[in-house]
């Protein structure tokens, strides 16, 4: 592997914002709970209120924020104590757009990974902010995974092609180029599963590998789903996550069952059912979806262009597939929202009463209350930032 890297910085600045409310609709099973009732968006039904805790406006607002990812106090690329909003640093190297983070590096829990439209994989200590290793691709890298049955995987999508490396020594183990004709937006190991690989791309295939042995994808394709459209986003879900869902690039929804490639759900009109179950603006788009094992119980999650999300409960075989929305966070966001991190994907005692964290095109990281503690709102300023750097022509970043 290689080490250090050509240094790109996004300026940043924290401002103290407004308070703003999540509302939470009490259901069979909730995202979050609170203590204080009030009514809801929709007809008659209970709801409970939830409280935007921190907001850090993390630029001058021309950029956007993609992706939040949490390690114990830290999150995003630009690093905050998710309790307080203190800045702690930040990692720079990428010569391009940043696809996705994540501190899933087998190797040590204080390590973020990074792919971008620069060609590049590259990890960093969280303790020093320093990149300790780089992989380089031959094409622009959207999306990475780790797994394999070792634990020795990394699996990456670039121009519809899908690659892996031994993530120990960097050896590249295969170039998958067949199964794609575009784009691989998406590659995720399967959680309880961990040899077998899902890759998603543009040309609307969804592709499942066994990635024991010597790779090749004449013996190591099992299955394809045609999704028959751009997708977007994938993820697992199910009480074994032996079921995928499915976001495309035109929104709409569909799950699957990846171990026999059956199709269970499809929802193309997703934006206008989930419209007509809340009294707010349209659903211009999905952000995300969220599952939770312990409700065994998926939410896909909905904005608007003002910035108001919501969590939709999916069910499949139902008439009604897509439920009331039963938590809607509204006010901490003026643009559209990017990226949702649930405070239950973190393990630490400093996130009680957190409902999780938002970003979006208003450059904005918004911490929401869960309502479990009695705690006022507040806002902050950060004196860790005190330059402005040259701004940038604001482009946005739809490329289907």
């Amino acid at each position: 592997m290689e080490g250090g890297g050509e240094d790109t910085a996004a300026a940043m600045a924290m401002e103290v914002e407004i308070e703003a409310e999540a509302v939470l609709c009490m259901g069979t099973s909730s995202p979050a709970t609170s203590n204080s009732s009030s009514p809801s968006p929709n007809s008659g039904i209970s709801s409970r209120r939830l409280g935007l805790k921190n907001s850090i406006q993390t630029n001058f607002g021309d950029d956007y924020v993609f992706q939040i990812a949490s390690w114990t106090y830290a999150l995003c690329i630009l690093f905050h104590i998710s309790a307080t909003g203190q800045f702690l640093g930040e990692c720079t190297g990428h010569s391009g757009t940043i696809h996705e983070i994540s501190f899933s590096a087998p190797s040590s829990p204080q390590v973020i990974c990074s792919c971008s439209s620069d060609g590049t994989i590259r990890a960093w200590d969280t303790r020093s902010f320093k990149q300790i290793s780089l992989l380089r691709g031959s094409q622009e890298l959207f999306s990475f995974s780790f797994g394999g049955s070792s634990g020795n995987l990394l699996a990456a999508g670039s121009n519809s092609q899908v690659l892996l490396w031994d993530w120990r020594n960097s050896k590249q183990l295969a170039c998958l180029e067949e199964s794609h004709m575009d784009d691989v937006t998406q590659v995720k190991f399967a959680p309880h599963q961990h040899s077998k690989l899902i890759s998603a791309a543009v040309d609307g295939l969804i592709c499942v590998f066994d990635t024991d042995g010597d790779m090749n994808e004449d013996n190591h394709l099992l299955s394809v789903m045609n999704v028959e459209t751009s997708v977007a986003k994938v993820g697992f879900f199910g009480n074994t996550y032996q079921k995928i869902w499915c976001l495309s690039h035109i929104e709409t929804l569909s799950t699957w069952d990846w171990n026999d490639g059956s199709r269970e759900l499809n929802i193309d009109d997703a934006r206008s059912l989930a419209t007509d179950r809340w009294n707010l603006d349209h659903v211009d788009y999905f952000v995300d979806c969220h599952y939770s094992l312990p409700d065994d119980k998926l939410w896909v999650i909905g904005g608007t262009t003002a910035g108001t999300i919501g969590y939709f409960p999916v069910r499949a075989g139902l008439e009604g597939a897509i439920g009331s929305a039963e938590a809607i966070l509204e006010g901490g966001h003026t643009d559209v929202v990017r990226t949702v991190y649930p405070a239950a994907n973190t393990h630490t005692g400093q996130n009680r009463g957190i409902f999780g964290w938002t970003g979006g095109e208003d450059g904005r990281l918004c911490c929401w209350r869960s309502g479990e503690i009695a705690e006022m709102n507040k806002s902050w300023i950060s004196s860790s930032l005190v330059s402005r750097v040259q701004k940038k022509a604001k482009c946005r970043q739809q490329p289907y």
